[in-house]
């Protein structure tokens, strides 16, 4: 593949990303009156699992489903199934800019996490990248805006559950494949799920106008971290970032046409400082591997 091609590649993996990820908010949107966030977990976590098996089936790929990181898997999914309850817990408390803008902090996490757990160094990038990310989300967030501090709470926090699965992700593709890691993700949420759905004994059963939404969000949110993850496998960070970054314009646009969301101009001011401080880490870490 030549170099040229290669951004045109992740341009297109990555506009598909866009579109799953805000098919996956406007469904979610629909279900949430009818579904707990649990209990839409567990139903997309067996669609999505419904998928992959036949996937497996069909190119045999059982094989490259290993036991080897078990614990890894576990954590990685534990984390990302933390992360997306509280995101679509959020959902339709607040509005869609304001959701997508605080997940852009999850990168800001993984660098906290990288210094304290991992033994990173502390660099001055790495402290004015965090710096920016956090004065970013205070901009997003900012008192006076449609939506209620609990739901930005929650929303917030459902990056520090998202940066966890990013961490994890990044050790595991050093030894797993995609398939892999894309067979634990569903069959563990699916069994978290089901744990998590079924602690009280109440289980509801989507409506038939639902349950179309609720294939969207299992398909959807297959069709996303694959076309994020081979966008990655195909150009380098530094620009696959900007085009991931795209999805706060379009989701603000979804926001007003079908929500009557305003365009807030501070949400976008707080994505864009938020952008800064994450492409910045990004770029010198790269620069630094480079040279």
């Amino acid at each position: 593949m030549t170099p040229e091609v290669r951004p045109l590649l992740a341009a297109a993996w990555m506009l598909g990303a866009l579109i799953a990820f805000s098919a996956m908010a406007v469904a979610g949107r629909a279900i949430v009156p009818e579904l707990d966030s649990f209990e839409l977990m567990m139903y997309r976590s067996f669609i999505g699992l419904g998928i992959i098996v036949l996937i497996g089936l069909v190119y045999g790929k059982f094989g490259e489903v290993r036991l080897d990181n078990f614990k890894l898997h576990g954590l990685r999914n534990l984390g990302h199934f933390t992360g997306q309850n509280l995101w679509f817990t959020a959902l339709p408390l607040i509005p869609l800019a304001q959701l997508f803008a605080l997940e852009f902090t999850s990168p800001i996490w993984v660098v906290i996490f990288a210094v304290l757990f991992a033994g990173e160094k502390v660099t001055r990038i790495r402290v004015l990248a965090v710096a920016l990310g956090f004065v970013g989300a205070l901009l997003v967030a900012r008192p006076g805006l449609q939506g209620d501090s609990f739901g930005l709470i929650l929303a917030a926090a459902s990056a520090i559950g998202f940066a966890v699965s990013i961490v994890t992700t990044r050790v595991l593709t050093r030894t797993e494949t995609i398939y892999g890691i894309l067979f634990w993700l569903t069959a563990m949420q699916a069994i978290f799920g089901m744990i998590t759905t079924g602690w009280d004994g109440d289980v509801a059963w989507p409506s038939l106008a639902v349950w179309p939404w609720v294939v969207l969000v299992g398909i959807a949110g297959l069709v996303a971290h694959t076309c994020l993850t081979n966008a990655l496998a195909v150009a380098p960070a530094t620009i696959v970032t900007p085009m991931d970054f795209m999805r706060l314009p379009a989701i603000a646009l979804i926001g007003a046409l079908f929500y009557s969301e305003a365009i807030n101009i501070w949400v976008l001011a707080g994505a864009l400082v938020i952008f800064a401080g994450n492409y910045l880490n990004i770029w010198v870490e790269t620069r630094k591997h480079v040279s």
